[in-house]
């Protein structure tokens, strides 16, 4: 598989190479300018393509044979949104996954209580959610996760094992920081774009052509959209006769230390 490492390694000897012919031939400035545009290409693919696990391993899609998906919700908790989340899956027996920021989760405590009381499980998406998340220093960023995980404690009385990056974007310091804390990486195989989507019918056809066993689905609690179209998408996933899980029961894994 192609993570950083083993990127590091191959280019690293296409380099080496490089450098003995450039001695026996001159090699042209181009060749070295390729290799680094490609070797840049590459990481940036691996930091903005969470799926790719360039950096960390991610848990990502569940197993087909499950006959279940699982649905997620970012950014969170969101008074006046939340609360009309909860009531759309408590009306359908449907339980999910909130990742939540930390300093949200300070703010309305009493939601991610309400949230976690309904069966939903609560993860830690950092505490600030800034575009600058990864561009910190490991120590900064663990700093974080663990303040999150704090605010989550308080809350609901248990620490987080699963952890999913804003914006979905990974690089070496995101990745020490999470082995550091031990956490889980999450990812999702399908995402709604309900955050940027300005059409109900578009967002649901997007959905609904491309949902199947083992999808995690991605879905924000704040956006107006996701509370227009998650009724239909529910009684869709239903008359298709896929189950919903807890993210944490589709991918067998423990959700809390």
């Amino acid at each position: 598989m192609l993570n950083y490492r083993n990127a590091n390694s191959f280019f690293g000897v296409l380099l080496a190479v490089l450098l003995l012919l450039d001695l026996l031939y001159s090699l042209t400035p181009l060749i070295y300018t390729g290799v680094v545009f490609l070797y840049l290409v590459v990481v940036t693919f691996g930091s903005f393509v969470l799926s790719a696990q360039f950096f960390v391993p991610v848990k990502f899609k569940g197993n087909v044979s499950s006959g279940a998906i699982a649905i997620t919700f970012d950014d969170g908790p969101v008074p006046g949104y939340t609360e009309k989340i909860l009531k759309i899956l408590d009306s359908h027996k449907v339980t999910a996954a909130f990742f939540c920021i930390g300093h949200r989760i300070n703010d309305h405590s009493a939601l991610v209580k309400q949230i976690h009381n309904a069966g939903h499980l609560i993860g830690n998406h950092s505490y600030w959610h800034k575009y600058t998340f990864d561009l910190q220093r490991t120590e900064t960023i663990e700093l974080e996760l663990n303040h999150t995980n704090t605010a989550i404690q308080k809350a609901i009385g248990l620490w987080p094992n699963f952890f999913r990056p804003p914006f979905g974007v990974t690089n070496p310091m995101v990745a020490r920081a999470i082995k550091r804390g031990g956490y889980k990486t999450i990812g999702w195989s399908l995402r709604s774009f309900d955050t940027v989507s300005q059409n109900r019918k578009v967002l649901l056809k997007r959905l609904t052509l491309s949902v199947k066993a083992g999808d995690i689905i991605l879905f924000h609690d704040y956006c107006s959209l996701t509370l227009e179209v998650l009724p239909e998408f529910l009684d869709f996933v239903s008359d298709r006769g896929l189950k919903i899980l807890r993210v944490d029961e589709l991918l067998d894994e423990k959700a809390y230390s």
